[in-house]
C-alpha cells in the first residue's frame, strides 16, 4: 500500500472514529432533554387517566402529542449530525 493510500485509509478511519464520537454526545443530549419531558408526560398521563371529565385533548391526541415531543430531541440532533456530515463531505470533496 501506499503512501497516499494510507492517508487515505487513516483520514477515512479518523472521521468515522469523530462522527461515532459526535453522534454519542448528541445521543446523551437528546436522552437528557427526553428524560425530562418524560417526567411531564407522565404527569400529563396521571391526568389523562385519572380524570371523569372530558379534557382539552381526547386520549389519542395526547399520546400522538407526547410521542412528538419525545422523539423530537432525538430526530433534531440526528438531522444536526447529518448537515454536519454533509458538510465535512464537501470540504473533503474540495
Amino acid at each position: 500500500m501506499n503512501t497516499a493510500e494510507n492517508n487515505t485509509l487513516r483520514a477515512r478511519a479518523e472521521r468515522a472514529v469523530g462522527d461515532l464520537v459526535l453522534a454519542e454526545l448528541f445521543v446523551v443530549q437528546a436522552t437528557l432533554e427526553s428524560a425530562s419531558m418524560l417526567g411531564d408526560s407522565w404527569s400529563g398521563l396521571r391526568t389523562q387517566l385519572s380524570s371523569t371529565e372530558n379534557t382539552e385533548e381526547d386520549f389519542g391526541s395526547f399520546l400522538q402529542r407526547t410521542r412528538r415531543q419525545l422523539t423530537e430531541p432525538y430526530s433534531t440532533r440526528f438531522r444536526y449530525l447529518r448537515e454536519l456530515s454533509r458538510d465535512a463531505d464537501k470540504n473533503i470533496a474540495a
